[in-house]
């Protein structure tokens, strides 16, 4: 557990920061697309912090005191802002969440459940009944955090961005 973690929205003076731990994670991942396959979505990476200027979005960091900013999320309260393929932008009653990051450096620290913990009580905090979130197979340390929590692969979320297979997932808050 990283000490003295506090989860809060991104300040304009980390935007910068932020995008770059974001770039840095996601270009790493084996198998994951690189940014010359879909510039597009590195693009979103490295201006992670626009996404914040969205009254309905929230860009979400963990900050520790000894480590300064160790991860970040993006926090989506209205599914029609959640920029995905595949269906889950028609969802109702929903949050989203998308794009969570950890600094390598601070894996295994409890940052990622800290930062899904705090989207999911966003959602509660909306009267919102599921949260939805989307990762794929190069993603494994995200995908089992996710399954731990009790997120359950909703196959009907899937969808391909430029032939690369992103998978759904599914956490029911409520049966409403």
């Amino acid at each position: 557990m990283v000490t003295n973690l506090n989860i809060r929205e991104v300040k304009r003076s980390e935007y910068t920061l932020l995008g770059e731990l974001m770039v840095d994670v996601y270009s790493s991942l084996d198998g994951f697309p690189t940014q010359i396959e879909q510039p597009d979505y590195y693009e979103t990476l490295i201006n992670i912090g626009s996404l914040n200027e969205d009254e309905d979005t929230k860009v979400l960091v963990a900050v520790s005191s000894e480590k300064g900013l160790v991860g970040g999320v993006v926090y989506f309260g209205d599914m029609t802002r959640y920029g995905s393929g595949g269906t889950a932008t028609q969802e109702r009653n929903a949050s989203g969440i998308r794009l969570l990051c950890v600094d390598p450096r601070s894996r295994g620290m409890g940052v990622g459940k800290a930062l899904t913990n705090t989207c999911i009580q966003l959602a509660i905090d909306r009267g919102h009944n599921q949260v939805i979130l989307h990762t794929t197979q190069a993603m494994q340390v995200a995908w089992n955090l996710y399954l731990n929590m009790g997120f359950e692969r909703s196959p009907d979320l899937d969808f391909s961005q430029e032939g690369f297979q992103v998978f759904g997932f599914r956490l029911r808050l409520t049966d409403g």
